[in-house]
Formats: structure tokens, C-alpha cells, sequence
């Protein structure tokens, strides 16, 4: 018998459970598992297409949707079972593996408790600790020692019921607390009862520009976090900020903490754009993540560089191999997923420093394989989940098939690297805490060369009261230790040191800094503006003629900062000098990781692939957002060049939000010009920045039907492998008169309200995306939901609500309908009604050939020469080219 009991502290969930003891029956196991072993030379046999050479990839069961849901999240307990919950309603359960190598079977058990959505799980303390989106901390236990979960308890915690709310929870490396791991949606702890990072705010110095879309609208910081818990979760403790939806994290042999961060790639083009990121996290930090434009570059004193930047994609699980019968690289390695492009990596992390130096590589994939956990087994063998957004759910397992040593491996020890971390402890160990030591300890480390060390040591000092060591700021002879000192006091500090900072730092000659020093003087200086107030006139002058004489400056970076800064004084002398750096693009502006990630997955196509290709003006484009702000001091002339620039931009490809951006960026500048300007550019200021389609349209052929899925099931069945002959013109053609293309971005063409289609084929199987098609409310993300807007007239107006600017644009469900457009100012109240915007029925007007067109069209990503348009005959020519000797 399984007892379910709510602690007094679950006063929030009264309305939805009874606060007196429940008895339930225990749960009945499941036997329905079919198991397959995939390698990857038989990969093309099934989702799998890749596994690192000397590993297999097993199938061991296959999760019945309609009766067990979509799985998220996976963990393994002390006897050996692993536990695996539903996204949504469909519970939590136990997994038994048993049999051999060769003949894994999977007995699957559901706990029949209330309690289902847990985004992360954990053991720890010999309980079952389940973090349940949009509700909270759970702890289950056994009981009464008869090896059945039957004690529920509610401990509380922040929470926040969408994709970007509280994720995974995972033991500390002391063995004494958890890590509660909260996306950029969710609020910080109302009982925080200890903060490693010193007084946290926005720290821009020029008005961000909002997501052109409204994602993210009005998030201010902390955004995602990450903070320590006691086991009772009474005690909270914040350890890092500055994450936008990092969904698990993971600790290493070195008792150190890491985490994948995802991006916001409807910013792709633009400056901002950050990629998915490793970050191994560190104490005090904040990684600068900031809604819209405001996003921390890596280089700000205040914040730090992620130790892997890997590219587009959703990251979720991430795990260690420790305790994996593995040869001893992969035992090492740091398992990370990513749900978009059904990719799990192999990262290898050598000791650097106080830190660690990171190498990707691709260790298993598939399409569709949208991996959502992982755990290590008892059994040594690492078992992973799919599933997310209602899609269908496998377990799978890799096992080592290879000739290699699986002993377990003695941890990676680099003397050198060991003393660092030791060292960064110690700093560590001031953080958050007053200390009489502290300063004296920590400020010989101001001056380090190393970020990480020179970090540890700022936010030791910065935790001590400023009046204890702000003269020593200001006299600081090493330039290194004093920028350090200054970014220290400007964010702990008062106004009554704004002056003598100032000076302080305009006392450091640019020219005996090296770049990085100088981009940290730059940032202490603007910290001291936004942070202990406006300079006064003399003080303006200073700094205006400093920053003139360094624009324009080598390093790019440089740049940015002082037009930023220079900009920010109102300094006209600014517009030239930028618009001539706009004017002469730099050439190759690829970031690394682009590079990486091309030569990591041929499949990163279409869009992602063209932008890697010919990428925007990335640079400029960032010159350009900081110019729109400048009001006073343009020319006629200066004004057409810029909104040149701006045309010219939007001939490039970028993100979702890229146009939208650019739409926002002219807006602005043009409110910021005079009358004589604007009428002087209007020739220039009226073009549509959407890209348009340059082919033709032309109706279906028909006869339509109202098509079911298992209509379309069976007329697609054997229709769209490599060799089918599908028309790729005829398919374009159906996705875009249909009104697809209304809402979704496919390829490089169509609209911004759905999600980006390119990548689709890697998310969804063909049944999947069927399944959305027909019935487009079966799940809907929190990103592209309906909303009930309240005006403040009373009029209610639902559909897929869309900021732009000052204004607010309500799309309704008809795909030919303008928007409903008002002012946001008018607006009194928005609330989502969990509703899909796409209506039912876009696929009726189609015949048999048309829909099998379509979706190999989408299967494709919109590549033309992709072989499910090809013959066989085609194909085997192709293969006899390629089996030719060069």
C-alpha cells in the first residue's frame, strides 16, 4: 500500500489536494517492452543514425504515449532502478532492468502518487527528491522500510509553470545539500538566506532593445539560477545567476559544478546572440544573460566566458560518465543533449587552472531523436530518455562494445591545476560572507592574470563592507588590481565615490593596457556611471575627450565599448567614426563555433547553414543599435548612411527575431530624428525589411479530403525514404499556399509567429509532426500559446499576442487576417489560454501527391538536392561517383 501524506507546508496546492492522508493501491508493473540494439552500422535502421565507434546504442522500451506520456527526466536510485517522469500528467515511474548484455528487458512500474511534471530527480539522502514544474520541491519516501515510495511531502521552493521555470535538482559534492537549478522565467527564492553574488541588477548603460517578438519581455535579473539548499529546503543559498534556461547540471570527480545553457535563437545575426553554452560554475558568478539586447558580452570584468560555446540547438540532459563501464576518456566525460537537433555530445574536460578546457564531440545522434535525461546505470551502461512536447518516448541504453580497459579510471589529477582550484576555493571560501580576512587574503589576486582566480578574488573583496578598502581601491598602483577594485566598488559602493573612481581610472594610461585590461577599465567606468550616478559636467568632458582619442581602436571589442560610452555622453563626434566602421565591414565575421559545429553535423542546414555562410554584419549591426540612441549632432548625409546600412542589413539572413529587431532599430532612430531628417530619408525608411518570396504560388490541385491521421498515415507509409522521386517545387509550393508560411519560418522564407520550421524533421517523427499538423492543440509550448488580452476599455481580444515596440499585435487564428494592433499602453491585462494559434484543417485542400510532397519537403529542411527527391537510379550514380578512387 502506498500512503500519501502533504506536510502543512503544502497550503498552495490546497486547492488541488486534500491535505489529509490518502491511501492509494500500489502501482501494477508493465511488461510491454520491445528491445532493439542499435550500432551504427545498422544505425540507418532506425532513429539512430551515429554512435561513436566501439559503442552500441540498445532500444530497450518503447513508452506508450496515450497511457504513460512524454518522458523528461531520469534518474537512478541506490537499488539499481531508474526513475522516469512524464512532462505533463502522466506520473512518475520505476524501472527495473534486468537480463544480460544481449537480452536487456525493462520491467516498468508506476508509483501511484499524485505527482507527475518533475523536470529533475534526484536520490539523495535516501529519499526521491522531484522538482515538479510550476509547482515545487517534492521529497518522497520510503517509509516504513518495505522498499515502496509511500511518504509524498511538499517542501516549496520558487517555481514557475513553463519551459523556463524549476528544472533539475542534483546532490552538492559535499554531500550535504542539493543545487536547485531555476530557468530565467522563474522567480528567486523569497527565503534567501545567503547570496554569493553581491547585489545583482541589470547593469546596462544605454536602453536595451526588447525581443522584437515580446519573448522574455520585462525579465529582469537574476534570470536563470542556480542556488543551494539544505535538505528540509529552509535554507537558500545563491550560487551562480545569469543563465537564460539551463535545464539539468551535473558534478564532476572534483566535487565541481557544471551546466548547458541554451540560447535565444530567434536573436541569431545580431551581436547579442549567444550560442548554446557549457559553463563550468563558479561561485559569486554571474553569466550575464539579459533579456532582449542586454546580454553581457564575455568579456565584462563582472561576469565570465563559458568553457564551451557549441552553437544553435535546446540543451537538456547533461551527465557525467562517472561510474560508466567506459574506457577512461569517456568515464571522464561530460554527456550533454541537445532536443533540437537529437545530438548527445562527448565532452572531454582536461584540468586548466583553476578551471577546465573543454573538446566536443559527437557520440551519438539521431533524427528524429529528441533527448530530453540521462542517468548511469548500476550496471555501468549509460540509459537515456526521449521525449518533450508530447513526443513519443523511447529508453534506451549504450554499452561499450570496444576492446578498451573499462576499470574505473583515478580521477584527472594536474598538480598545477589541483593548487589553482585549491586556491579559488579559498577566495570562494569569503563569498557572501564578512570576514575580517577576507580583503588582506584576497587582494593580492585582484591583479591576476587569470579571470577565474582574479573573479574569486573580486567578489571576496566586494562582500566586505567598501568602506574597509576604498581608498586602497583608489591607490592601487597594479592597473590590473585596481580595474578589479573598481568594479568591486562601483557595484558596492556609494555615490559619494563616483568622483575619485572616475579619476582613478582615467589615471590608468590606455596605452600601457593591454586590450582585455583596457575592456575591463571601459566596463569598471561604466559600471561607476550606471551604478554611483551621472558625471558631472567637468567629468563629462574628461571622459569624452579620453574615449575620443582611442576610436577607433584595433580590437573590436574596444570599439563597442567606447561608442557604447561615448554615445551614452551624447558625444556627436561619435557619428562619424562609427558610421566609417559600419561603412567597411569586416570580412568573415563566422564566430568559432560556427566553424565547429559545421564540421561536428553536416545536418545543421538550411537557415543555421546560410547564416554560418554569409552572416550578417554582426559587428556593425551592434554599432548601429548603440547609434540609434544619439539624438542631436547628425548630418543629412550621416542620417541616408544609416539607414543605408540598415536596408542593407535586412538583405541578410538571421534569426526569427532578426527582421523584427531591425523593424524596432529604425522605429527608434527615426523617433530620435529631426522633422528635416526624417523627411530627408523618407525615400529610404519606408522598405519592408521581411524577406518576400521570390517564386510563384499557385492553388492545389486537389480533390482535398478532411484528412485524419491515419488517413495520412497510410498515404505516407513507404513514400519518403532516399530514392521516393518526390517533387521538391510541388512540396515548396504546398507549404507555403496552404498558409504555413503565414506563421512559420521555413528555410529562409515566411513569418515570424510559429516556430522556425528548418530543423523540424530532427525533433519530430513523420507521425509527430503529422499528429501537430492535424491537431495543432495536442501541445502547445508556452512560447506560441494564445493569450486573452484585457484592454482597458473592457474589449478582450485572443490570439498569439506579439510586442512590438510601444505596440502590442494580436494575430487571430486566421492566418489572412491582419493583426489587431493597440498601444501597450492600452492594454490592462494578458493572460494565456493554453491554446494553439495554428487552425486545424491547413492540409484539406491537398490530394494524396501534394501531401506526400509537403512533408518531404519539411522532412528535407527545404533542400532541393536532398535524396528523398531523387531516383534510385539517381542515387546509385551518386554512390559509384563517391566510391570513385580520386
Amino acid at each position: 500500500m502506498i500512503k500519501y501524506i502533504i506536510t502543512s507546508r503544502l497550503l498552495t496546492l490546497a486547492a488541488t489536494f486534500s491535505l489529509s492522508a490518502i491511501i492509494f493501491p500500489a502501482g501494477a508493473p508493465l511488461n510491454d517492452n520491445p528491445y532493439t540494439k542499435l550500432q551504427s552500422e545498422n544505425g540507418s535502421e532506425s532513429n539512430i543514425t551515429f554512435v561513436k565507434e566501439g559503442f552500441e546504442v540498445q532500444l530497450i522500451y518503447n513508452v506508450p504515449r496515450d497511457r504513460q506520456g512524454s518522458w523528461v527526466s531520469l534518474t537512478s536510485g541506490p537499488d539499481g532502478a531508474l526513475y522516469a517522469s512524464d512532462q505533463q500528467n502522466h506520473g512518475l515511474y520505476k524501472i527495473t532492468i534486468s537480463g544480460g548484455l544481449d537480452d536487456p528487458d525493462a520491467e516498468i512500474e508506476k508509483l501511484v502518487m499524485p505527482l507527475s511534471g518533475s523536470y529533475g530527480s534526484a536520490w539523495v539522502f535516501d529519499h526521491l527528491y522531484a522538482n515538479v514544474n510550476g509547482t515545487g520541491l517534492f521529497r518522497l519516501r520510503d517509509e516504513n522500510g518495505d522498499g515502496q515510495l509511500n511518504l509524498l511531502e511538499f517542501l516549496g521552493g520558487p517555481a514557475y509553470g513553463g519551459e523556463h521555470g524549476n528544472h533539475t535538482i542534483l546532490k552538492t559534492p559535499d554531500g550535504k545539500g542539493l543545487y536547485y537549478v531555476a530557468g530565467n522565467h522563474t522567480p528567486p527564492p523569497s527565503n534567501l538566506t545567503k547570496s554569493r553574488i553581491t547585489n545583482w541588477d541589470e547593469d546596462l548603460l544605454l536602453p536595451r532593445e526588447w525581443d522584437a517578438r515580446g519573448h522574455a519581455r520585462g525579465v529582469l535579473a537574476p534570470g536563470g539560477y542556480i542556488a543551494r539548499i539544505n535538505p528540509e529546503a529552509t535554507e537558500w543559498e545563491m550560487i551562480s545567476i545569469g543563465f537564460r534556461n539551463q535545464f539539468d547540471a551535473a558534478v564532476n570527480e572534483h566535487g565541481e559544478l557544471f551546466t548547458y545553457d541554451s540560447d535565444m535563437e530567434w536573436d541569431m545575426g545580431m551581436p547579442w546572440y549567444r550560442p548554446t553554452r557549457l559553463v563550468h560554475v563558479v561561485s559569486g558568478s554571474d553569466y550575464g544573460w539579459r533579456s532582449g539586447s542586454g546580454k553581457w558580452p564575455e568579456y565584462y570584468e563582472d561576469s565570465l566566458p563559458p568553457m564551451l560555446n557549441i552553437g544553435p540547438g535546446s540543451p537538456t540532459g547533461l551527465e557525467f560518465g562517472t561510474g560508466a563501464a567506459f574506457p577512461a576518456a569517456y568515464q571522464r566525460a561530460l554527456y550533454a543533449f541537445d532536443w533540437t537537433f537529437g545530438t548527445i555530445y562527448a565532452v572531454h574536460l582536461t584540468p586548466h587552472g583553476p578551471t577546465y578546457k573543454a573538446e566536443a564531440e559527437e557520440f551519438v545522434s539521431g533524427s528524429p531523436l529528441p533527448v530530453t535525461s540521462a542517468a548511469i546505470g548500476k550496471d555501468g551502461h549509460l540509459y537515456f530518455i526521449t521525449g518533450g512536447r508530447n513526443q513519443d518516448s523511447q529508453l534506451y541504453r549504450v554499452v561499450y562494445r570496444g576492446s578498451e580497459s573499462t576499470a574505473p579510471a583515478d580521477p584527472f589529477d594536474i598538480p598545477e591545476a589541483r593548487q589553482a582550484r585549491e586556491l579559488r576555493h579559498k577566495l570562494e571560501a569569503f563569498h557572501g560572507e564578512v570576514h575580517p580576512d577576507a580583503v588582506d587574503t584576497a587582494w593580492p589576486y585582484l591583479g591576476s592574470d587569470d579571470r577565474i582566480i582574479r573573479h574569486a578574488a573580486r567578489v571576496a573583496v566586494e562582500s566586505q563592507p567598501a568602506a574597509q578598502w576604498a581608498e586602497r581601491a583608489f591607490t592601487e598602483e597594479n592597473g590590473q588590481a585596481r580595474i578589479a577594485a573598481l568594479v568591486a566598488l562601483a557595484r558596492n559602493g556609494s555615490p559619494t565615490y563616483r568622483s575619485r573612481a572616475i579619476r582613478s581610472l582615467l589615471g590608468l594610461n590606455a596605452t600601457e593596457l593591454t586590450p582585455d585590461q583596457l575592456l575591463g577599465k571601459l566596463r569598471a567606468l561604466s559600471l561607476v556611471i550606471i551604478r554611483l550616478g551621472e558625471p558631472d559636467e567637468a567629468e563629462h568632458t574628461m571622459i569624452a575627450d579620453a574615449l575620443n582619442q582611442l576610436l577607433p581602436h584595433h580590437d573590436d571589442r574596444v570599439n563597442t565599448e567606447l561608442i557604447s560610452l561615448m554615445v551614452y555622453l551624447r558625444d556627436a563626434r561619435v557619428i562619424d567614426k562609427a558610421l566609417t566602421l559600419m561603412k567597411n565591414e569586416k570580412p568573415d565575421q563566422r564566430p568559432d563555433w560556427s566553424i565547429q559545429l559545421l564540421e561536428r553535423n553536416e545536418e545543421y542546414g538550411g537557415v543555421i547553414q546560410q547564416m554560418i555562410e554569409s552572416p550578417p554584419p554582426i559587428l556593425e549591426l551592434g554599432y548601429a543599435f548603440m547609434l540609434r540612441n544619439l539624438r542631436d549632432g547628425w548630418t543629412i548625409e550621416q542620417r541616408r548612411d544609416y539607414f543605408t546600412f540598415i536596408n542593407e542589413a535586412a538583405e541578410r539572413i538571421g534569426g526569427m527575431s532578426y527582421a523584427g529587431f531591425l523593424e524596432d532599430l529604425r522605429s527608434e532612430a527615426l523617433r530620435n530624428s529631426t522633422d528635416e531628417e526624417r523627411e530627408a530619408v523618407a525615400d529610404i525608411t519606408g522598405v519592408r525589411l521581411t524577406r518576400q518570396l521570390d517564386f510563384a504560388l499557385v492553388p492545389p490541385e486537389g480533390p482535398g479530403r478532411n484528412w485524419t491521421l491515419n488517413d495520412a498515415m497510410q498515404v505516407l507509409s513507404g513514400e519518403l525514404s532516399a530514392g521516393s522521386n518526390r517533387n521538391f517545387e510541388r512540396g515548396r509550393n504546398a507549404f507555403f499556399v496552404t498558409a504555413c508560411g503565414s506563421c512559420h519560418r521555413f528555410d529562409i522564407y515566411g513569418g515570424d509567429i510559429g516556430p522556425d520550421l528548418s530543423n523540424v524533421s530532427r525533433r519530430f517523427s513523420t507521425r509527430g509532426l503529422m499528429e501537430k499538423i492535424i491537431d495543432p492543440n495536442i501541445l502547445v509550448s508556452d512560447q506560441y500559446s494564445s493569450s486573452r488580452v484585457t484592454l482597458r476599455s473592457g474589449v478582450q481580444v485572443t490570439g498569439l499576442a506579439l510586442e512590438r515596440g510601444d505596440m502590442l499585435e494580436i494575430y487571430s487564428s486566421n492566418p489572412d487576417a491582419p493583426p489587431t494592433i493597440v498601444q501597450r499602453s492600452e492594454v490592462q491585462n494578458i493572460e494565456p489560454v493554453g491554446v494553439s494559434q495554428m487552425p486545424p484543417g491547413l492540409i484539406n485542400p491537398l490530394n494524396e501527391e501534394e501531401l506526400r510532397d509537403l512533408v518531404a519537403y519539411i522532412i528535407s529542411g527545404g533542400n532541393a538536392g536532398h535524396a528523398i527527391f531523387k531516383t534510385p537510379e539517381e542515387l546509385e550514380a551518386e554512390k559509384k561517383n563517391d566510391d570513385q578512387p580520386e
